[in-house]
Parts: structure tokens; sequence; C-alpha cells
């Protein structure tokens, strides 16, 4: 059955077998896990990880891709319709824990990505294709150009490695970028204390609010208070004219620890 891609799901279908298995051995599968794929597209990954795999279910918003998957009459496939940002994941994903191996669709990866940290307890490893750029974004060091939100906030949860560079002849169509495969596990505690989930993360977004401007102009943009800012700054011994970027996740901790005790 022939297909067309369509550009608005951001789909580049992987082809290239020496990639696929290089994603396959980082999975490290054993016929026991339940796993999980998002996008299976044309089903090149999803071939390889139902025989081993316990189950596999995966998540796919395109319905002509949808109707090829139920093609496969398979009793350990699961197949969920819908957008992988709005489907309820703890509805059926509901006796972890979970391996995720996925070529994520390029334009809403860095959303999954955030989707995934909120439903973090769901996953025991995860295998994920990323746009280049995305990918160094989320292993980046402090004080390069790619370290941002995302770098912290997933480096906090998990230690993250890069498997593989990929090319962009490994797909159909090709994408104009190169990608990279990248290996997620978690970790059993955070690597640095966030005293309060919700308020680090607010003080790490309201850190980049403005990358040109300094950390104190960037806190009062996020709507931080000025004396409050200050003292906590002066406490943690961080540079007020410094930049979001040049602070570690120890400096995010104390910084956050500092705050949080003048709102709380």
């Amino acid at each position: 059955m022939s297909y067309q891609t369509k550009k608005r799901f951001g789909q580049h279908f992987l082809h290239d077998h020496t990639v696929i298995d290089k994603i396959i051995a980082a999975a490290e599968l054993d016929g026991s896990q339940q796993v999980v794929e998002i996008g299976p597209g044309l089903g090149v990954l999803t071939d390889e990880l139902l025989p081993r795999a316990a189950h596999l279910q995966v998540m796919e918003i395109d319905r002509d891709l949808i109707a090829r998957l139920h093609q496969r009459h398979d009793p350990r496939l699961s197949i969920h319709e819908g957008d992988v940002l709005k489907l309820p994941w703890r509805d059926f994903l509901n006796t972890p824990p979970y391996t995720l191996v996925a070529n994520l669709p390029y334009n809403i990866s860095s959303q999954i990505v955030f989707r995934l940290l909120e439903h973090r307890d769901l996953f025991q490893r995860m295998i994920l294709m990323f746009q280049r750029e995305v990918g160094e974004r989320l292993i980046a060091d402090p004080g390069t150009k790619d370290y941002g939100i995302l770098s912290v906030l997933s480096q906090l949860w998990y230690d993250i490695k890069k498997v593989t560079l990929v090319k962009p002849g490994a797909f159909n169509p090709p994408p104009k970028v190169d990608s990279v495969v990248l290996h997620f596990q978690p970790r059993a505690h955070p690597k640095v204390d966030p005293v309060d989930e919700a308020f680090f993360k607010k003080v790490v977004k309201g850190a980049f609010t403005q990358r040109r401007k300094t950390l104190k102009n960037s806190l009062l943009a996020a709507g931080f208070d000025a004396d409050e800012i200050s003292s906590s700054l002066q406490v943690t011994g961080i540079l007020p004219g410094c930049r979001g970027e040049t602070l570690t996740l120890e400096n995010f901790s104390d910084l956050t620890k500092a705050l949080f005790r003048k709102n709380n």
C-alpha cells in the first residue's frame, strides 16, 4: 500500500537498518518489557520492536497510518489514535514501567520532551530520535549556546547520552538537517534538589526568559520581586550581571531554595 507523507505531521520515515539496529540495541529489549512507540509511521521500528516486547503500545495521529497498523492483527499490539500531546497517557499506560522507543515528529519534539518530564514515572528507559539541533540542546553544558530550559529540566531527571548521529539519507523523505538518537536513563533521584518542582521550573524558565539580558533582569521580566532577586543572588553568590545560560544545575537549585524561602 503506497503512502504520501504529510508535512503537517513532520513525517520523515526512517529506513536505514544500520540506524534501526543501533536503536534496538540501545533499548536492551529481551521480550519481557512493555514498550511504547510514538509516531510509528510506516512501522519499520515497529517491525523490530514487536518480536522483542511483551506488549507494544503505539500512539499515532495519522488515520491512514493507523489503518495500516490495524492490518497487522497482532494481539501484542495496542494502537492509540490521536495527538500525542493531548492523549491521556495515564489512562492506557497504567501498568508501568515502560520502555519508550521513538523517532519523534520533529515539529513537536521539544513539546513531547516536556510531556515526558511530566510523565517520567512511567518510563524506565527512553531511546529517542531528534533533529540534531534539539538533541544538542538536551545534552548541552552550561555556558554553551545550546544550553537552556530543555537542558536543565531534562538533565535534572535523566542521564542522557548520545547513541548515534543520523544523516538525512536515512529517512524518506530526507530532512534538511542531521538527526541524533539519545538514550535517556531516569535517575533514582534528581541530580540536584529542586526544592519544589513547580517553583524550580518557574525559576529556570525565568532565567531564560530573555537570554540577552542579565539574570537579574530576566527574573524581573518573569515577575520575580526585585528585592527578593537581589538578596537571593547575594546569598547564593551568583553574580547579578551573569546570564541564565551560565548557571549550573547546582546554581539553579541554590537560587530556587533562596527564592522559595522568600515566597513561602
